[in-house]
């Protein structure tokens, strides 16, 4: 997947590294790369963090560890081209990441479509905290009658704490860009901040080590 780059793998994977791990605007790495020496422009930059980020996240999701059986689930904002968006996100009780789904809308085919991925990804939870939003209840409650299942849910406001807390990091992550151009790189460039999370929060099996060595070894 590497061929064929004026680059090596080696710089491709440190800038895309740069982009998903720090808060750094593509101009930003651009320059400490011209300080190592190497010249790239920076939309090259962008260019390699949507084409590689999907990779790497998929790999890592064939390495994730196996999270708790009882989740966190809540929604933070994201600016896309202007307006708002959502991302869902659940957490376990550890605070391990299980995860995540940009959507346009906060309702119950949202709530239904990230149960839909999460459990496809990580098994079926026996409870499921939420706050009072009663689309994510709707949605759980028709995700158990469509696949006869019995997730449990439970709506305390405290006990979501963990979950609300650890949308600070992606909050933090994505102040300076000034919002998405798009929503498709949106999608793309926020898989790659949870999964540079992920890899922090010590959720890959046989991680290398450091968080850097550990990213690049899932670019196979």
């Amino acid at each position: 997947m590497f061929k064929g780059h004026c680059f090596p793998k080696a710089i491709i994977l440190q800038a895309v590294y740069f982009k998903l791990r720090f808060s750094l605007s593509y101009r930003d790495i651009e320059e400490l790369l011209r300080i190592r020496g190497v010249v790239v422009d920076h939309a090259t930059i962008q260019r390699w963090v949507i084409k590689f980020t999907p990779m790497i996240d998929m790999n890592f999701r064939k390495r994730k560890k196996n999270p708790g059986m009882r989740w966190k689930l809540d929604e933070t904002y994201i600016k896309v081209k202007g307006k708002w968006c959502y991302l869902y996100r659940a957490v376990d009780k550890q605070g391990k990441t299980i995860d995540f789904l940009l959507t346009h809308r906060r309702n119950k085919r949202a709530a239904q479509l990230f149960l839909i991925k999460a459990i496809k990804q990580n098994g079926t939870p026996e409870i499921i905290n939420i706050d009072k939003s009663g689309a994510n209840k709707q949605g759980i409650r028709t995700y158990n009658k469509r696949n006869s299942t019995r997730i449990q849910w439970r709506q305390c406001k405290y006990l979501n704490n963990i979950v609300e807390q650890d949308h600070r990091f992606i909050k933090w992550r994505t102040k300076n860009m000034l919002g998405f151009k798009s929503f498709e790189s949106a999608q793309i460039t926020l898989s790659g901040i949870e999964t540079v999370r992920m890899i922090k929060k010590d959720q890959l099996i046989n991680p290398r080590i450091t968080p850097f060595n550990s990213f690049c070894s899932l670019a196979v």
